[in-house]
């Protein structure tokens, strides 16, 4: 018969002392809200004391939810192991991996964009931030003739991030960013080997300004329209709509 052991509600459990028990715990604790974005989590020792498992248990567990970006260990006596306030990026790592294994498709990814950044584009015209809107105002700029593909990618990747943040909406923001990691190096690699570059610039250069004067005037249903079509543009442009 196994050793017993406590699970995430409380209660006794038996079973090998793996890892597993130590991961159903403190997702458990997280998930029930006993353990809150910030807290800190007891140690290694305290951890395998309290649920019957092997110390290099409680390091495999702690190291899967690293990983997941659910838990941070910060420096000093004022750190420890906590439960991470944000994301961090680690669902865009994963994501990466999950299209490199083909188990989602460039034309998810084209689709998935093309909403997001149609939700982006109309809340951002809705709440109308100048400070946010004289930042894709400069990076439109930036946007020159003569910018090399690296260049421009960084700014484009700045333009769509900055006008993510505009909603206020954490989970459009983060799936935006994750999203935007896993293409940046699709559409690098796109833009070096394009036919026709500088072309190709200055025609989604524009569509930028276009998206920001339709923002700034408050034109929620165009704004949103241009983004999507801009969205749906590169990536066809680029041979990554398929």
């Amino acid at each position: 018969m196994g050793a017993q052991r406590i699970g995430h509600n409380g209660a006794m459990t038996t079973g090998v002392g793996g890892y597993e028990v130590v991961l159903d715990y403190l997702t458990g604790e997280i998930l029930q809200g006993h353990a809150a974005p910030g807290t800190r989590l007891p140690n290694e020792r305290e951890l395998a004391s309290r649920l019957g498992a092997s110390r290099s248990a409680v390091r495999e567990a702690m190291k899967v939810l690293r990983a997941q970006g659910v838990i941070v260990t910060l420096p000093g006596a004022a750190g420890g192991t906590r439960v991470a306030s944000e994301p961090g990026d680690a669902f865009g790592h994963m994501l990466k991996l999950h299209v490199a294994l083909d188990t989602i498709s460039n034309r998810e990814l084209t689709h998935t964009r093309m909403v997001l950044e149609r939700a982006s584009a109309e809340v951002a015209a809705e709440q109308h931030d100048e400070t946010a809107l004289a930042e894709l105002d400069a990076l439109v700029e930036q946007m020159t003739d003569g910018t090399s593909a690296l260049a421009f990618n960084e700014l484009d990747t700045a333009f769509h991030l900055t006008m993510a943040r505009m909603g206020h909406n954490r989970l459009v923001r983060d799936l935006t960013v994750a999203i935007r990691e896993t293409v940046t190096s699709l559409l690098l690699a796109a833009e070096h080997v394009a036919p026709e570059w500088d072309r190709l610039r200055d025609e989604l250069t524009a569509e930028h300004r276009a998206i920001v004067a339709a923002i700034r005037a408050g034109d929620v249903e165009r704004a949103g329209r241009l983004s999507a079509e801009h969205i749906q543009h590169s990536h066809a442009a680029l041979g990554l709509a398929d």
